[in-house]
């Protein structure tokens, strides 16, 4: 990975933005972004990968586009997901502009606006993010984080921070694509997100990938995100003793259990498969009792078997 010495230039940062049918957040996110600008100047520039929105995003993006020129819109010629859109968005940035960084997120997340500035204060790091805060109650994360060192899963601020230190940092640990910092150089070395993935484990995905490849990862636990709850993510099961990511959307329920079998044979292994697999029959059949979601998830488990990336596709009708 890239080594930085003493006196390095300062490095610059192109975000990169995905959305579809979301505009008033869209707009709320764009507005922050400005905002951000204003005080860092290393932001050259914002990427808006539009999915092929019906609610007037296109049009308002390009009315944006012509009023500032550090605002670029892309617009897709069809719905191809967080996935697609990351994958064409990081593409984008990596060799459409000469930005050292790429500022990965989606449009329902809300930087603070010291954010990046406390993210390009660590200057050792190839893949690194700030927590992603409930906006609704700041003293808890939206996505759950399994703390170092354990198998301990937690939603509370308070056992990051703690856990975290006076470093501020959690290493290893990262929560991509809600305001991740990837560096040029490791995206041109492992590659774009797996578009075919469309939604839900992509990210994940990545992770394992730059993982893979030695890089130097990390939570900035004093820089932060705002972003809507999601549910229940990180239900616990079995006592407590592991928790399971339950979506009461078909589409992503799908993904997740055709994505996550494919991530886990990739890089973890069968034992992992079948571990995932048990975890879905106990959560569907014991903790949260749903026979149709279990079908639902033992045709996605099946199709991530077979390499089939098309089943998603009945759910976008």
């Amino acid at each position: 990975m890239e080594q930085r010495g003493a006196g390095a230039p300062a490095r610059t940062v192109t975000a990169v933005v995905v959305t579809f049918n979301r505009l008033d957040l869209l707009t709320t996110l764009v507005e922050r972004l400005a905002e951000v600008r204003r005080v860092e100047p290393a932001l050259r520039e914002v990427v808006v990968v539009d999915n092929a929105s019906t609610d007037g995003t296109g049009d308002w993006l390009a009315q944006q586009a012509a009023a500032h020129d550090w605002l670029t819109a892309l617009t897709l010629t069809h719905n191809q997901g967080g996935a697609g859109g990351f994958h064409d968005g990081l593409q984008h940035a990596v060799e459409r502009t000469d930005a050292d960084l790429a500022w990965l997120m989606d449009d329902d997340g809300l930087p603070d606006v010291g954010c990046l500035t406390r993210l390009l204060a660590e200057d050792d790091l190839d893949f690194w993010g700030p927590l992603v805060i409930d906006r609704e109650d700041a003293g808890r994360l939206v996505f759950p984080i399994r703390l170092p060192g354990g198998t301990r899963v937690v939603h509370a601020l308070a056992d990051v921070e703690r856990a975290a230190g006076e470093t501020h940092l959690l290493p290893e640990i990262v929560i991509p694509f809600n305001g991740v910092l990837v560096t040029r150089a490791l995206a041109e070395e492992v590659g774009y997100p797996r578009a075919e993935f469309f939604i839900w484990g992509d990210d994940h995905e990545y992770r394992l990938r730059v993982e893979r490849a030695g890089a130097r990862i990390a939570t900035v636990t004093d820089a932060v995100v705002r972003h809507p709850s999601v549910g229940r993510l990180g239900t616990p099961m079995m006592g407590g003793r592991t928790t399971y990511n339950h979506s009461p959307s078909d589409l992503k329920g799908y993904c997740m259990a055709r994505n996550n079998t494919v991530n886990l044979r990739t890089y973890r292994g069968w034992a992992h498969v079948g571990a995932f697999w048990a975890k879905t029959l106990w959560f569907y059949t014991l903790t949260h009792r749903d026979l149709r979601r279990l079908a639902l998830s033992a045709r996605g488990a099946w199709a991530g078997l077979w390499g089939d990336f098309t089943g998603h596709e009945r759910f976008l009708r």
